[in-house]
C-alpha cells in the first residue's frame, strides 16, 4: 500500500462505517435472535455482509457469544451455545473492505435484566471515557491507557475480561500482532507511546476494545471501534 496519510485515515473510516451499516443491519433484520446458533448467526452476518459489500475475507475469526460465552476473551473458542431468551449477545467481526481492515463489536440485550443492560449501556460510556483520556495525553503509552480502562471499568463495577484493550489496525494484512508482540496491544506490558509511526513509517491506528464482564453472574459484554480516528 502506498496510500498517503490523509487517504489511509480516509478508507480506515470508510471501513469503519460500512461495518457500522453492516451492524444496523444485523439488528435490523433481527438476526441476533433467542433459539439461533451463536455459529449460525455469525454465518448469516458473513452473507450479510457480502449482500451488501460484497465482502467475503475478515482478517480475523468472526464472534458471536451469548451467555456465559461472553465471559471468555477473543483467543478462546467455546462450544458453539443456543442463545437464549434473556441473554447478552455480542458480536466482534472483522471486515475487509477495499484492502483496509474495519473492526467492530457491539453488544445486544435481549431481554429485560436491569443489569444486564446497565452492563450494556455502560459500554460506549467506558469506550468515550477511554477515548477522551487518550485525547488528553500526547505521550499516552499502551500501559497507561490500558490502566485507565481497568479503573473505568472497576468504577462502574466491571470487571475486564481481556489481558489488552486494543491493537493496531490498518491496511490488510496490517502488522502481525501476536502476544508476543506487547508492542501492538493497548496493554500492561506496552511501555510504547500509542501516537507513533510502524516500521514503514506509517502512522499507527488503533482500536480500542472494552470488554466488560461480571463473572459471578457469568455474563459480559463488548464495544469496539477506531480509538485514532472519529
Amino acid at each position: 500500500m502506498a496510500d498517503d496519510e490523509p487517504t489511509r485515515a480516509a478508507r480506515l473510516l470508510d471501513a469503519q462505517g460500512k461495518a457500522e451499516r453492516l451492524f444496523a443491519e444485523i439488528e435490523e433484520r433481527g438476526l441476533v435472535a433467542p433459539g439461533e446458533g451463536e455459529r449460525a448467526v455469525s454465518d448469516r452476518v458473513r452473507d450479510l455482509a457480502n449482500e451488501l459489500f460484497g465482502t467475503t475475507r475478515h482478517w480475523h475469526k468472526r464472534i458471536v457469544r451469548s451467555g456465559p460465552n461472553t465471559l471468555l476473551p477473543y483467543r478462546e473458542n467455546p462450544p458453539d451455545r443456543v442463545i437464549g431468551a434473556d441473554d447478552l449477545v455480542f458480536a466482534d467481526f472483522g471486515p475487509i473492505f477495499e484492502e483496509y481492515e474495519a473492526d467492530f463489536g457491539r453488544t445486544f440485550v435481549l431481554g429485560d435484566d436491569p443489569v444486564k443492560r446497565r452492563l450494556a449501556d455502560d459500554l460506549p460510556k467506558v469506550f468515550a471515557a477511554g477515548k477522551r483520556f487518550f485525547e488528553s495525553d500526547p505521550d499516552i503509552t499502551g500501559k497507561g491507557l490500558y490502566a485507565e480502562v481497568e479503573r473505568l471499568a472497576a468504577e462502574a463495577g466491571w470487571e475486564l475480561g481481556g489481558w489488552h484493550a486494543g491493537h493496531l489496525v490498518g491496511e490488510f494484512p496490517h502488522e502481525w500482532i501476536d502476544g508476543a508482540d506487547v508492542e501492538s496491544y493497548i496493554a500492561p506490558g506496552n511501555d510504547t507511546p500509542l501516537r507513533r509511526t510502524d516500521k514503514a513509517g506509517r502512522r499507527c491506528h488503533w482500536i480500542l476494545e472494552i470488554h466488560l464482564v461480571d463473572r459471578e453472574r457469568e455474563f459480559g459484554g463488548f464495544y469496539e471501534e477506531l480509538l485514532t480516528l472519529g
